[in-house]
């Protein structure tokens, strides 16, 4: 994988390891975003 791409662009690769190699980054990445979207709620008295 010489790049990252887009979320919507398609997974180039052609090596079905890459493939899953690229997937695996790709949902890595949104979770990690979501993970830094989500609001932490503390209970306060």
């Amino acid at each position: 994988m010489c790049c990252l791409k887009a979320f919507g662009e398609r997974i180039s690769p052609r090596d079905p390891d890459r493939q899953a190699a690229e997937v695996h980054i790709r949902i890595a990445l949104m979770s990690r975003f979501s993970a830094l979207g989500t609001a932490e709620i503390v209970r306060v008295g």
